[in-house]
């Protein structure tokens, strides 16, 4: 009953850390209340009601904020490299990156144990989760990505990376994020395409041509796949390709 709720509690911090500064700051102020000049805490049935308002977030946050992006790409891609669109369910292809996500940014949930845990309250607990996410998307994110969306948002010059608005650090994430997924996806790609091509020549060279090449390739790609376990080797590319921070 306490994991799950801690659940609701933490994607409301992670979707909250979505918004851009002064959105974020104007979230924080409606999550305290002013009497007598003193910031005090709203009660938990008000918090519980923003936290079920705020939950509609969740999906935008888990798409653009953390690696699913990059997962369910690679996963997409090679599913298609194997032949495998109606054999492999687009269900099973998010379940996988689904699952992936989690353990990735199992770190940045583990910045959120001492608001679980009722050791600080909700506003220290956004401002905590905004640094890890932020911390988390820079590792990933490129300087080119970065200084051209801070040049498209017209954001002036920055001591450091972290001083940029989330905005700009969400939108170059994102940009860095599909260009490391297509780059995985051409390398899962290119054996499978050899295959492809080897069995397109010798059916051509057999004279028969009638005969489609995928019968006989998708049996040699499957095969192949499985004796390299390609399934570890996707998996442990995708996870290692996620820099610490």
């Amino acid at each position: 009953m306490k994991l799950r709720a801690a659940l609701p509690c933490r994607a409301l911090l992670l979707s909250l850390a979505l918004l851009p500064g002064e959105a974020l700051a104007q979230a924080l102020s409606l999550l305290s209340s002013t009497t007598q000049g003193n910031t005090t805490e709203l009660t938990v049935k008000t918090q519980v009601l923003i936290i079920m308002t705020l939950l509609g977030l969740l999906p935008a946050m888990v798409l653009m904020m953390t690696s699913f992006t990059r997962f369910v790409i690679v996963l997409s891609l090679l599913r298609q490299a194997l032949g495998l669109q109606q054999g492999l369910p687009n269900r099973i292809v998010t379940g996988v990156a689904l699952i992936l996500t989690l353990l990735v940014m199992r770190p940045v949930g583990e910045h959120l144990c001492p608001y679980d845990q009722e050791q600080i309250g909700l506003q220290d607990a956004l401002k905590i989760s905004e640094q890890a996410i932020s911390r988390f998307m820079l590792a990933q994110t490129s300087k080119s990505a970065l200084a051209q969306m801070a040049r498209l948002a017209g954001a002036g010059e920055v001591a450091q990376p972290q001083d940029y608005p989330f905005t700009v650090k969400l939108a170059a994430f994102v940009l860095s994020e599909l260009k490391t997924a297509f780059q995985i996806g051409c390398m899962l790609f290119i054996p499978f395409l050899v295959i492809d091509l080897v069995v397109s020549s010798v059916l051509m060279a057999m004279g028969m041509m009638m005969l489609s090449p995928l019968v006989i390739s998708l049996p040699l790609k499957l095969l192949l796949f499985v004796l390299v376990d390609g399934w570890t080797l996707t998996v442990n590319t995708l996870v290692t390709s996620v820099r610490a921070f």
